[in-house]
């Protein structure tokens, strides 16, 4: 079997980023951004924070999915041939694409809500009671998603840590075996 460190590398990197940034950001800008004394600059902040970590976020998908299809590609034998390793690619594609959808539906109500850079807020996700109610509306989603994004992130890591697994010599050995003789 063909190494494939420079696809392994962006599939992991890509994901310790984006796993990593969202919820450095859920856990810390978005509380940070409550300390702000006037109530019209915690948005401001917030937005300021989620607004710079976008691009990086976005390369860091992006070499995320390039390493996918690289690793899937290196490793198509073994997803045809290996007994379990077809289960796991559906699994890590569904939560893949689960993460894909929540991190855009996030950034579509991000967009909103910095879109009025001088609202009130209580912080980055929680309107306070003069904020506008299509952009509180939009906080409310985002102070959920926050945590949705980490979530399905760190589900990939633990699928990715169980491909790992599959690829043992022993395991490979075994799964093959299995499928060839039922």
């Amino acid at each position: 079997m063909a190494r494939n460190t420079l696809a392994r590398s962006m599939h992991d990197v890509g994901l310790a980023a984006w796993f990593g940034g969202t919820l450095a950001n859920a856990v810390a800008l978005n509380a940070a951004a409550a300390q702000a004394d006037d109530p019209a600059r915690k948005g401001a902040v917030a937005n300021v924070g989620w607004d710079r970590w976008t691009p990086v976020n976005a390369a860091a998908i992006g070499s995320h999915l390039i390493g996918s299809v690289g690793q899937l590609a290196g490793n198509a034998p073994r997803v045809a041939g290996q007994r379990g390793v077809g289960s796991m690619v559906m699994v890590k594609t569904a939560l893949t694409v689960m993460a894909l959808g929540a991190t855009a539906y996030s950034r579509a109500l991000g967009k909103k809500v910095s879109a009025q850079t001088d609202v009130p807020a209580e912080s980055g996700t929680e309107p306070a009671s003069t904020t506008p109610d299509d952009v509180a509306s939009a906080q409310r989603r985002l102070a959920m998603l926050q945590w949705a994004v980490p979530a399905l992130t760190g589900a990939l890591v633990v699928v990715s840590a169980f491909a790992g697994e599959q690829q043992r010599a022993s395991e490979v050995h075994k799964g093959f075996m299995s499928r060839i003789i039922g």
